[in-house]
């Protein structure tokens, strides 16, 4: 069994521009440990404001409350006895101590020699046994520590044994480590050391924390540092979705964690930190269990032959089938199901050619578009039916100046044109045909009402139907439009009507 200790809340919090207040670092800790069932969390480090303090606070009084007081971790300094009543007073029980981890650390920062770091560290842990606050150890900068003064880590470690640490945590601090490095120094800590217990915390700066993670398993790493997101200073710090998915699938361990909360916790931590997602992040972007090419949905629908171990319904998410160019019928279909709506070979083409079209003037279109695509291509009037066409027009639009259209259009077999000018450049648009309709002395409908929607999410690149009521020879009736741009749906709109009248 893999230990995941999930540290969003300290390490995570060190993002760029992410600071979480009190009620949301509880909300976190909350869906962690009762939700998620990651196994510990680090919440926050010692001293660092009165804020800090509050938030610690709140948060161990719920863990105290739920048995889940021991899960929590502070991370301390090698001070005396400051961080540890800090970590005191707000309530917690478990430190995790921040010692120097390379021999070019303990020199150049602290100016200490090696036994007077270890002789430091040992009096913190004399004083927190005193107050019954359980130890783990970082040794920061160990990747460093590793790989240019080896002899320094084992010293430290030599040190530090005989005290009662329950974990030594190994952290690539400036994530300068690959997979191969990083099982190599993992498998000398574990040989070295078979008595102790070790952690490893993987940074992500050449974008290699998840392999480095498969790396420190396979070496005999027990416990995994992780954060949601991959939140953390720099590059970040492990993604907790990819790891969980690379310890069961590629690697065969097990853990406590809950799949199928996983998505959800991304969520809520994407909202709090604001860092969006990138779309393509695996396990938690938006796009990762979308297929988009139309031979895709075929092969699903062959005894899945594009599927994978990464199932979405596993981390709380649906398979998706994009629409756009790329679409085939089976895709189209595959969304049409999921609506619960079915319809003919004919139909379907229509709908195919009208969403492939579609597809090359907008990058995406959504399944909540398709409604609004299959009402207006089966209500579309074939081009038999066509006795007036729009050939040409064109919209002009210039600051303190009145909008412009210029209009080409083909009524039974003849072309005519006309300019107007108007309070918008639908209105302008209007005034054009109607010109063109008045010096042929024909009557042209009265326009009653306009509505303008757009399918459900608020995007920009939504589809915009318009529906247009007119009144024409004492009838009411209404004409639809769906286009990417507000003004063509409803010019659409305007020559559905046209041909309406005119059949």
């Amino acid at each position: 069994m893999i230990e995941i200790m999930d540290t969003t809340l300290r390490d995570g919090e060190q993002t760029t521009g992410v600071s979480f207040a009190a009620h949301e670092k509880l909300s976190i800790a909350q869906m962690l440990l009762s939700e998620l069932g990651v196994n510990r969390i680090e919440i926050a480090s010692a001293r660092v404001s009165d804020g800090e303090f509050e938030g610690v606070k709140r948060v161990a009084q719920w863990a105290a409350r739920t048995g889940h007081l021991d899960k929590l971790e502070v991370l301390g300094f090698v001070d005396g006895d400051q961080s540890l009543n800090w970590i005191e007073r707000a309530g917690c029980r478990v430190v995790n101590l921040l010692c120097k981890g390379s021999y070019k650390h303990v020199t150049e920062q602290l100016h200490r020699t090696p036994e007077e770091h270890i002789a430091d560290i040992r009096r913190v842990i004399e004083i927190a046994t005193q107050k019954k606050i359980s130890v783990n150890i970082y040794l920061e900068d160990w990747s460093n520590g590793m790989k240019h003064s080896p002899e320094y880590v084992f010293q430290l470690l030599d040190g530090l044994k005989d005290l009662p640490v329950k974990r030594f945590m190994l952290p690539d601090t400036l994530g300068i480590l690959n997979p191969e490095d990083t099982y190599d120094y993992c498998h000398k800590m574990v040989n070295h050391y078979p008595e102790l217990r070790f952690d490893y915390h993987a940074h992500n700066d050449y974008d290699l924390a998840t392999g480095n993670v498969y790396g420190a398993v396979r070496a005999g790493i027990k416990g995994i540092h992780t954060t949601v997101n991959g939140l953390g200073e720099r590059a970040g710090n492990a993604p907790l979705s990819s790891v969980i998915a690379v310890i069961k699938d590629q690697l065969g361990e097990e853990t406590t964690i809950r799949e199928e909360k996983i998505n959800k916790v991304s969520r809520l931590v994407e909202t709090y930190a604001g860092v969006h997602i990138a779309p393509n992040k695996p396990i938690i972007g938006e796009f990762v269990f979308t297929q988009c090419a139309g031979i895709h949905a075929d092969g699903d629908n062959k005894n899945n032959l594009y599927y994978n171990d990464l199932l979405p319904e596993r981390f709380g998410r649906v398979r998706e089938y994009a629409l756009g160019k790329t679409s085939g019928k089976a895709n189209i279909r595959k969304n049409l199901e999921a609506l619960g709506m079915d319809m003919d070979d004919e139909s379907m083409r229509k709908v195919t050619e009208r969403i492939i079209a579609l597809g090359d003037k907008k990058e995406m279109v959504t399944q909540d578009d398709l409604p609004y695509i299959v009402s207006d291509v089966l209500n579309q009037p074939t081009m038999e039916d066509e006795k007036i066409r729009i050939l040409n027009y064109s919209l002009s639009l210039a600051q303190g100046l009145r909008p412009v259209a210029t209009v080409k259009m083909e009524i039974n077999g003849e072309a005519y044109e006309e300019s107007s000018s108007g309070d918008g450049q639908y209105d302008a648009f209007v005034r054009a045909v109607r010109k063109i309709y008045t010096d042929l002395g024909r009557p042209f409908p009265m326009l009653t009402n306009y509505s303008v929607s757009i399918p459900p999410g608020g995007r920009t690149d939504a589809f915009v139907l318009t529906i247009i009521s007119w009144n024409y020879a004492g009838v009411d009736f209404k004409t639809r439009g769906l286009d990417v741009d507000q003004t063509e749906s409803a010019i659409k709109a305007t020559l559905k009507m046209l041909n309406k009248i005119e059949n």
